[in-house]
């Protein structure tokens, strides 16, 4: 009964594995847009780190739970297969920011090339992935959220450091980690109620023991 409470009530809060990744790409362009050339050093390697942080997060999920289980209803996976290639080279970009500072003369054109490769990635997802994932996969589309929600807070957790970093900055942390904060809170909230109906539960019981 306990695992039946627990699955409903976090079927409910959290987001459709589609729409998780929609979010997630509308969150990333948000934190684009708030760059801009002539902010100063400081502003651009929060925002920078910021993005980097979710793109990670974001493309480790894709790999771990997304792309497998859509490899096995697809019979195209052209997309999945350049899908990879993009979220490498995106690390590689990644990588390469974090080795340099905002005032070096390569940092913003790096960003730059971080951003064309995201938006290519999440323009093929977006009209092509997605929209395959709800029509062949619908009916697991709630069950791969709440396994994605879940494996989110673990990787969050990895990078609570360098998190706590940015806020101590003073940068509201982006809309992204916003995005990944409000299923975090689900979790919670989840947690919350579940431990309500277990109290619950265990009233009726103790009071069904004493009539």
């Amino acid at each position: 009964m306990r695992k039946s409470i627990t699955n409903t009530i976090t079927d409910k809060l959290s987001p459709t594995i589609t729409n998780m990744i929609r979010m997630d790409h509308t969150a990333v362009l948000e934190t684009f847009h708030q760059y801009e050339i002539d902010s100063k050093p400081q502003t651009k390697k929060t925002l920078v780190s910021t993005a980097c942080i979710a793109l990670e997060i974001h493309a480790q999920l894709e790999e771990e739970i997304f792309y497998p289980a859509m490899r096995v209803v697809s019979s195209d996976t052209d997309v999945i297969d350049n899908s990879v290639p993009e979220h490498n080279e995106m690390r590689r970009l990644i990588r390469s920011l974090r080795s340099m500072e905002p005032t070096n003369a390569s940092y913003d054109d790096t960003f730059m090339q971080l951003m064309r490769t995201v938006l290519h990635h999440v323009a093929d997802e977006e009209t092509t992935l997605l929209p395959e994932a709800e029509r062949r996969i619908g009916h697991r589309l709630g069950e791969l959220g709440v396994e994605m929600t879940k494996r989110r807070v673990e990787l969050m957790a990895s990078h609570a450091k360098e998190i706590a970093v940015n806020t101590v900055r003073g940068f509201p942390t982006s809309s992204m980690l916003v995005a990944a904060g409000a299923v975090l809170a689900g979790t919670y909230l989840a947690k919350r109620a579940f431990d309500g109906q277990n109290q619950a539960y265990g009233r009726n019981e103790s009071y069904s023991r004493n009539q």
